[in-house]
């Protein structure tokens, strides 16, 4: 049983190695203070790990402790959208994406994730606002 596990495993680490996973931000660094109080947030993911199940990828903007699920973009399959809302008196929003999904294992199916690098959105006032 053991050498059986060691085969799958070695496959298996085989066709990961060969996966490339990118997650580009589409948010600007800077947007002007919106009167909703909500930004918009947009990524793009791809990847061409054969064994990831995409019927399952659930992506996500962390905001601190926080997680905003996303949506995929109208007619595009591997953009994904959301609003997010922030607080008046904040002026700076560290994020990150993150990208849970599963995929084909032997014997079973397992869940994994992709966290995207940090990224810093900077909200400025206008200038009619008097700030």
């Amino acid at each position: 049983m053991n050498f059986f596990r060691l085969i799958a495993f070695v496959g298996l680490s085989l066709v990961l190695a060969g996966c490339s996973t990118t997650v580009t931000n589409l948010t600007p660094s800077r947007q002007e203070r919106a009167a909703s109080g909500l930004y918009p947030f947009e990524v793009v993911f791809d990847s061409n790990q054969q064994s990831m199940r995409k019927e399952t990828l659930k992506p996500s903007v962390l905001v601190g402790s926080e997680s905003f699920p996303m949506k995929r973009a109208p007619m595009l399959k591997n953009r994904w959208e959301t609003l997010v809302p922030v607080p008046a008196d904040k002026a700076i929003v560290n994020y990150r994406y993150k990208f849970d999904f599963d995929y084909n294992s032997v014997p079973q199916r397992r869940s994994s994730s992709v966290l995207s690098s940090s990224y810093q959105l900077q909200i400025v006032d206008t200038l009619g606002n008097g700030n």
